[in-house]
């Protein structure tokens, strides 16, 4: 039976044992966690596909049909209203009015059956067990998009101990961005990579082809897509990273941004969707989260220089 967390100083000397029992202890908290979010997330499966289909675009053949016919719906509902006022005309007969009540009744049947508004086309699933499939493996993806900042912040309190007490004083709050960061880069790839994304590839060259929207596909796509732009959101947090064990620096950042940019390409090109539209997406917050990075890393060198500054001024004699 695992023991339950508790802080870890720097000075602590832990065994071998001591390690794994920890690593063992924070692993059973991440298993519980997946667990718990795959109950929650196929419980709720109905909302969370929903929320995938919202970059679902409006060009089929199926939705232009349903356009046709709410403007259908239009023209017989006008056609209704004019005949409508013909039913109490003392210029017809009462035969007359008798068959246009019947017109006007047989029309607002029709147009009761038709669409009041387009809806989104529906991704597709071919075989029998495809649909349940398709739903346990949106539930899986979604658990560990729900878990992702907690398994995020596992793995930093699992190393923090390491540090030094004035450094976890500066790797805590970066402990605490790592989540967020993450949860800011699942919201841009949701709002505003995903819509222009599908749409494009969806409708390109769409005059020559049947576009089915199959969905396994689909669904794999979108949350790989977040999964992925929410880990590249980490930007900072590992070029400080390698900024502390000396790898490289702010002026490094700055004076090789051409190679810099050329890499930031590179990984937006490995993301999910390689076509331009959403590489030129993905790599608008990398260049921005690269910028941020060079003025976190002037900052953490400012300090570095500061703090060794001190810390020769204080290991200097006194001449007096």
């Amino acid at each position: 039976m695992a023991r339950r967390l508790r802080p870890i100083g720097h000075d602590d000397r832990l065994s071998v044992v001591d390690h794994l029992d920890e690593l063992r202890s924070r692993l059973i908290v991440c298993t519980i966690a997946l667990v718990v979010a795959f109950g929650f997330a196929f419980w709720q499966n109905a909302h969370l596909i929903n929320l995938l289909n919202r970059a679902v675009p409006f060009h089929s053949a199926t939705t232009a049909q349903q356009r046709a016919q709410v403007n259908q719906r239009g023209y017989v509902l006008a056609g209704v209203k004019a005949l409508g006022g013909l039913v109490n005309s003392k210029d017809l007969s009462l035969s007359d009015r008798a068959a246009v009540r019947a017109f006007v009744k047989d029309f607002r049947k029709f147009a009761a059956a038709l669409p009041t508004k387009v809806e989104k086309e529906k991704p597709i699933t071919i075989g029998v067990a495809e649909p349940f499939t398709t739903t346990m493996a949106i539930a899986a993806y979604f658990a560990l998009l729900i878990c992702l900042p907690l398994l995020i912040y596992q793995v930093y309190a699992f190393v923090l101990p390491a540090f030094k007490p004035e450094e976890r004083r500066t790797a805590f709050p970066l402990m605490l961005m790592a989540p967020a960061l993450f949860i800011t880069g699942v919201v841009f790839a949701y709002f505003l990579v995903l819509p222009p994304a599908v749409k494009f590839l969806q409708g390109f060259n769409s005059g020559n082809f049947d576009s089915l929207l199959q969905a396994k596909p689909y669904y794999e796509f979108e949350i790989l897509t977040m999964l992925g732009i929410g880990l590249t959101f980490q930007l900072p947090l590992f070029l400080l990273a390698l900024d502390r064990v000396g790898v490289l620096s702010a002026r490094t950042l700055t004076r090789q941004w051409r190679y810099c940019i050329v890499i930031i390409a590179v990984i937006a090109a490995a993301l999910p969707g390689a076509d331009p539209v959403t590489t030129l997406l993905e790599m608008v917050p990398l260049l921005l989260l690269y910028a941020l990075s060079i003025v976190l890393l002037t900052m953490a060198d400012r300090r570095s220089a500061a703090r060794a500054a001190l810390d020769l001024t204080g290991s200097t004699p006194d001449p007096t």
